[in-house]
């Protein structure tokens, strides 16, 4: 392995969340003393890549979030399961989820849209999701008494291992024939 790629590996090792193509060019440039083009960081990690997977590791460094991360490979996703729903004691209840679902699909939104959707109120819950860093204050509503709105942050993203809001599921993702009232016609 070759010293810009050792060094990649230091970098997206200590980062504690995923770490910008950007920034890892920046930290090579000023390290190393060369100018390191952000190509060759990306062919870097490529190589990586590749030499993980034929030595048989069971991560390898994937793009997430806006930057690049260790990740475990998704053949090993039930045993970090079983592992992390041991390690987690305290859940989400099912109205915080509710609450954190539409705040992810309707953001930016107010507590005042998420009580109407849910029809209850969801402070605690909005005030739990706060504190778990999974939303987070995005402004201001133009509208009368200017109040809050709420959306999802990058601990949301990380958690559910999505670049974008866009790669949400959408609801025709969730349909089946299962879920289908009757029998078809002959």
């Amino acid at each position: 392995m070759n010293i810009l790629q050792n060094h990649i590996q230091a970098l997206v090792f200590c980062a504690q969340s995923p770490i910008s193509i950007e920034e890892i060019q920046r930290c090579l440039t000023e390290s190393l003393g060369m100018e390191v083009l952000v190509s060759d960081v990306l062919e870097s990690i490529e190589a990586i890549n590749e030499q993980l997977t034929e030595t048989g590791f069971a991560f390898q460094i994937y793009a997430i979030g806006g930057g690049y991360q260790f990740l475990t490979k998704p053949e090993y996703q039930d045993t970090v399961s079983v592992y992390l729903k041991h390690k987690s004691k305290k859940k989400l209840s099912a109205s915080s989820l509710e609450t954190l679902a539409i705040i992810a699909y309707k953001q930016p939104i107010t507590r005042s849209a998420v009580e109407q959707i849910r029809g209850v109120g969801c402070d605690y819950a909005i005030h739990k999701l706060l504190e778990k860093e999974l939303i987070e204050i995005k402004g201001k509503a133009e509208t009368i008494g200017r109040p809050v709105l709420y959306g999802t942050s990058q601990k949301f993203m990380d958690y559910f291992g999505i670049n974008h809001i866009k790669d949400l599921p959408q609801l025709k993702d969730f349909a089946s024939e299962e879920n289908m009232i009757g029998e078809v016609a002959d």
